[in-house]
């Protein structure tokens, strides 16, 4: 995997475990690398991460409707199964719901820290990126 084009968004937080296990419970994102205070998480589908910051801080900026991590899932049965778990966390702050091409089925959750997580299974992001690279090539070369 190459580093070119966005890598990572980083994350206050005040827990690494909590996050760790938030993200790697509903993400399927698992620790890659970490130091003092850092953790860099991923899911290993592609060179990018979320890095985790804990933090002392008194208040930490959130990710908040509709600013949201988004992410990708098999089925809409896994986002239900997902949507389930997170319910029994007290951590669902948006029920399922369709909303068609090209957004398709989505949920949103919470983490620990209040940042928004939103899970979704049917968005075109994948194959609007490949469109779009196609109809002007030059977007998926670097100069």
């Amino acid at each position: 995997m190459v580093d070119i084009g966005l890598a990572h968004i980083a994350l206050p937080v005040r827990s690494l475990a909590a996050s760790i296990a938030f993200y790697a419970r509903f993400a399927n994102m698992q620790v890659v690398h970490s130091r003092l205070g850092v953790a860099w998480i991923s899911d290993g589908t592609r060179p990018f991460a979320i890095v985790l910051l804990e933090s002392t801080a008194e208040t930490i900026p959130l990710l908040l409707p509709y600013a949201h991590l988004g992410v990708g899932v098999a089925s809409r049965a896994e986002v239900d199964r997902l949507c389930q778990l997170a319910r029994d966390a007290q951590c669902l702050v948006r029920e399922p719901e369709d909303s068609g091409p090209p957004v398709g089925y989505w949920a949103l959750l919470r983490d620990p820290d209040g940042h928004t997580l939103e899970l979704a299974y049917g968005q075109a992001v994948g194959r609007t990126i490949e469109t779009a690279t196609e109809l002007n090539p030059a977007r998926g070369r670097s100069e």
